[in-house]
């Protein structure tokens, strides 16, 4: 039920566009011919005649759209018709073009709103982070940290904790011999390592059974990760280079070890690498009893998992009248646009790869997820249907040929040069974009579908 719920939101807002495209139209006097919902690909499961108006249902529900006559080739409107799309100043063609986009934009904050005053709040998007209990076994650094049940966390490395990612992504990166390393720390393990064994060069091989005195380690530094990094909307760079093979094998063999009896392979450089992989320690700032607390530092294990049990608790923000649920739903409105607008910048920018681009099905499965199992589920299934919307409205707007952007464009791109472009060349670009948008598509079906099989979403 929650899934057909998620369904019936997304058909809505597909709806929404089109009308919006629609009555802008019949505002300016232009004719429509058809209101399609879904794609015109493959079979046509409902079709209607309402006036001049006929009112298609396609198979391919992944869309819709509003056709002119202009649009068919065999229309039997006249070419000099004031009705056509195409006989319209530029002003009005630019309106109906952009309304599917303003009554998405529309939509989406109305949806907001409605949230405001039904459920009486709005969500600020952060998280207070509290402490269950210690799961780590009993020899492990985090009992030894002063972490205790009840603690909430407010710092990781000196960057804010407002949501559960923070603590995961932290331990992920500070895990115990990732086999990764800074050239910086290796750099001084080495010149610790050549003070006190002075005969061999960095790259000399050291003679088989010669005993080498180990140093004291300098160890590796805390990660420091900032807000987009941490919510997976910055790419996190990897600086660090790699161990061999056996530089990892040489790090297990002189941990906790003072001198090490050389296997005739091995160097002073490999030793300053293996001596270099280590783990990150996690300094942690814990509310407790009204008190700001500095822990100990906490070390994760080789998964990347530091033992503890935690429950994140979402901070709402109370709704206290019209104007207060006006404010905060175009807050968090303009909030989650700012989002999507850095999202879109990092796929362009090629942050996020094609093969983590998903769509409808991935929408639909984690919308209904979020209906079913969050406590106010509908209200959670609004605003994600309110955040598709704003991202429908961005997206749409685009200057990619057969997309509203697209048409805009081409509109802008007339009204410069004082003359219509040919329409062969511009019904050519617009069929070629349709194509590649059509491609792009099935590769995020792909995605998605292959997402729920690995059990990823």
């Amino acid at each position: 039920m929650s899934i057909i719920i998620m369904i019936l939101l997304l058909s809505i807002l597909v709806l929404v566009h089109e009308a919006g495209h629609y009555f802008a139209a019949r505002m300016f006097k232009i004719k429509v011919d058809k209101f399609g919902f879904g794609l015109p690909i493959g079979p046509t499961l409902y079709e209607k005649k309402v006036g001049d108006l006929t009112i298609l249902v396609h198979a391919f529900l992944l869309g819709g759209y509003v056709s002119f006559p202009d649009d068919e080739k065999d229309s039997d409107l006249p070419k000099n018709s004031p009705d056509r799309f195409a006989n319209k100043p530029i002003y009005q063609r630019m309106v109906v073009i952009s309304a599917g986009v303003i009554a998405n934009i529309i939509c989406a904050f109305v949806l907001v709103l409605l949230t405001a005053f039904l459920w009486g709040n709005i969500p600020s998007g952060k998280y207070d982070i509290y402490i269950n209990k210690i799961v780590a076994p009993k020899s492990e650094s985090i009992w030894h940290s002063g972490l205790q049940a009840g603690d909430k966390i407010l710092e990781i490395n000196g960057t804010p904790t407002d949501r559960g990612e923070t603590l995961l992504t932290f331990a992920k990166k500070s895990k115990k011999n990732d086999g990764k390393i800074d050239l910086s720390i290796a750099k001084q393990n080495y010149d610790k390592l050549k003070a006190i064994n002075p005969a061999y060069s960095e790259d000399e091989i050291i003679p088989q059974g010669v005993t080498i005195k180990l140093p004291k380690k300098v160890t590796e530094k805390e990660v420091k990760l900032n807000k987009n990094q941490i919510l997976g909307l910055q790419k996190i760079k990897d600086t660090q280079e790699s161990l061999t093979e056996h530089q990892k094998a040489l790090r297990d063999e002189i941990t906790d070890k003072t001198f090490y009896e050389s296997d005739g392979k091995t160097s002073l450089n490999d030793l300053a690498r293996a001596m270099s992989d280590t783990a990150r320690p996690i300094y942690v700032k814990v509310l407790r009893n009204n008190k700001v607390i500095a822990l100990k530092p906490i070390y994760a294990d080789k998964s990347g998992k530091v033992g503890v049990e935690f429950s994140a608790k979402e901070v709402l923000i109370p709704v206290k009248g019209p104007k207060s649920a006006i404010i905060l739903s175009t807050k968090y409105l303009c909030d989650q646009t700012y989002l999507l607008l850095y999202g879109l910048k990092q796929i362009f920018t090629g942050q996020i790869p094609l093969k983590e681009l998903h769509g409808i099905v991935a929408i639909t499965k984690i919308g209904g997820d979020t209906i079913s199992k969050a406590q106010n589920g509908i209200f959670y299934g609004l605003l994600l249907t309110a955040i598709i919307s704003m991202d429908l409205a961005i997206v749409n707007f685009l200057p990619i040929p057969a997309l509203d952007g697209g048409h805009f464009m081409f509109l802008l791109i007339e009204k410069l040069r004082g003359k219509p472009l040919d329409e062969d060349a511009v019904n050519m670009v617009a069929n070629i974009g349709f194509m590649l948008l059509i491609i792009l598509m099935v590769l995020v079906v792909f995605n998605d579908i292959y997402a729920l099989v690995t059990h990823k979403l």
